[in-house]
């Protein structure tokens, strides 16, 4: 007897009653989109202890992904053995009370795990994704098993709710980047998806548990000390070490005030040292390398003659305001891609905007190259991300657009820091060497004896450089500095790699190890 045809066959039923399709595709889109708002978060908190760099941005997504790969695989196999009707709830619950404890637990383990160890970063990253992520990942295939009422379906309800999944990440990674992060503080995000998290939970099994009910997984005594934790959690988030004064878009940021010089301001960025500012004297310069660069400047043209100065990246303006002291006249244009430092600047550094100091609020790769050619007498180059110089700013094209801006006989000085072996730094000279025809190192003996980590200062020009007059004015303003040029700077550089927009590996040159 012939067996009768597919079509027929009753449908398969895999889990009882299904959500609604409405409420499923929500519960995807939401859970998945607060993976990604964790993540993007977490490059925040993490960034004031162990930096923000390519190593510490890589293992966040790859945190993140562990931990989505790790729920998606453990909420599949407990739909295929509990009703995930009774897990759904608990999981977002629980992601919830994750995600409150995750700020206290990253700050008070960030003072110990300080640094840039590989192994620092890692566990701090875990501590500040793994846990909520993971449990927020398990969402998905627990929605998805409820939904499979017909096995002959499978592809399309598989399909759709991974492509609504996909959709929540993206639209959250958006959401969170172009505007949570701008307008909030990381404290206000993460207390705010922990509520969200918990609401939407609590909301969901009263839901479920009034169309069948279902008893939740766990004693009522460890629910009731779940929930104790997370209380606790939050409430730890208001005594919790913060690093940061004011958040930015880009930096936690914190202005300390200097306890030998009552004027005296240092700026912090993710907690290291960027700027020194006196807010009662402009030409006081506390740093080594700002030394550096104002007698590149005092020498670049006749005393007191104003300058045409360009400045890639502004901190705490220091350089600046320096010019602006000791040249009247000077005309200032500051690319800083920070606009909350410029604020800060503006509240707390005595930074002062006008005719002679403008700050342009942008990328400095894309405003250069809306700039004049033979426009600029001085460029300064001091723009980082944490300690490292922005890739895309160290490279042969952006050092052709500076050289195109810079006068014939202008001077361009960037500012790098490196550690031994060294590998950065002489690739930076040997870059900018292939634009520029006249270069100089400015550093101290101990770094060039890769003894030390250090700030370098690199000096290039199309003209010959005063060379003479730059060596008297540093042993003026720091007489234990070097200067290398010639033969000498080419055995210093050797065989190093010039940096290119197609190849530039600034953060694998300055790895230590």
């Amino acid at each position: 007897m012939a067996a009768p045809p597919a079509s027929s066959a009753p449908p398969v039923s895999v889990t009882g009653r299904a959500l609604p399709n409405g409420l499923a595709a929500f519960l995807v889109f939401f859970s998945s989109g607060a993976v990604l708002v964790l993540e993007t978060v977490a490059l925040r908190l993490v960034g004031p202890y162990v930096g923000v760099t390519l190593q510490v941005t890589s293992s966040v997504i790859g945190i993140a992904l562990a931990a989505i790969a790790y729920g998606a695989w453990s909420g599949g196999w407990l739909a295929d053995r509990r009703n995930p009707r009774g897990l759904l709830a608990p999981a977002l619950v629980l992601a919830g009370i994750a995600t409150a404890i995750t700020l206290p637990v990253v700050r008070y383990a960030g003072e110990v795990l300080r640094g840039g160890a590989a192994s620092a970063i890692l566990l701090l990253v875990a501590l500040a994704v793994f846990v909520p992520a993971a449990l927020l990942a398990a969402v998905t295939p627990l929605v998805v098993k409820l939904q499979l009422a017909d096995l002959r379906r499978t592809g399309q309800v598989v399909g759709r709710l991974s492509g609504i999944g996909t959709l929540g990440g993206i639209t959250a990674t958006l959401l969170t980047g172009f505007v949570l992060v701008a307008a909030l503080r990381s404290t206000v995000i993460l207390l705010t998806l922990a509520v969200a998290l918990g609401l939407v939970g609590i909301g969901l099994g009263w839901y479920l548990r009034r169309q069948e009910p279902t008893e939740l997984p766990g004693p009522a005594r460890t629910r009731a000390a779940l929930a104790v934790l997370g209380l606790v959690g939050a409430g730890l988030t208001t005594v919790a070490p913060n690093p940061c004064d004011i958040e930015t878009a880009y930096h936690c940021a914190r202005v300390t005030a200097d306890p030998d010089r009552s004027t005296g301001r240092t700026l912090l960025l993710n907690s290291a040292q960027h700027s020194y500012v006196d807010l009662a004297d402009p030409r006081h310069l506390e740093y080594a390398y700002t030394k550096w660069i104002g007698a590149v400047a005092d020498v670049a043209a006749p005393t007191g003659q104003r300058l045409d100065a360009l400045h890639l990246g502004g901190g705490g303006f220091t350089v600046p305001r320096y010019l602006t002291a000791t040249r009247p006249g000077t005309d200032n244009v500051v690319f800083e891609i920070d606009g909350g430092l410029v604020e800060l600047g503006e509240r707390e550094l005595g930074v002062r905007t006008g005719p002679d100091l403008r700050a342009v609020v942008g990328d400095a790769r894309m405003l250069v190259a809306g700039e004049p050619t033979d426009s600029r007498d001085l460029v300064v180059g001091d723009a980082f991300g944490h300690l490292v110089v922005p890739w895309h700013l160290a490279t042969r094209e952006m050092a052709a657009e500076v050289r195109r801006v810079t006068r014939p006989g202008g001077v361009y000085v960037q500012n790098v820091i490196d550690y031994p072996p060294l590998r950065f730094i002489r690739a930076e000279l040997a870059t900018v060497a292939a634009e520029f025809r006249h270069v100089a190192l400015i550093a101290p003996p101990e770094a060039l004896a890769e003894e030390q980590g250090s700030n370098f200062l690199i000096v290039g020009s199309d003209a010959p450089l005063p060379l003479d007059a730059v060596r008297t004015r540093l042993s003026e303003v720091d007489p234990t500095v070097s200067l290398l040029d010639g033969a000498e700077l080419t055995e210093f550089v050797g065989r190093a790699l010039v940096l290119t927009d197609d190849y530039a590996p600034v953060d694998q040159l300055l790895a230590t190890a």
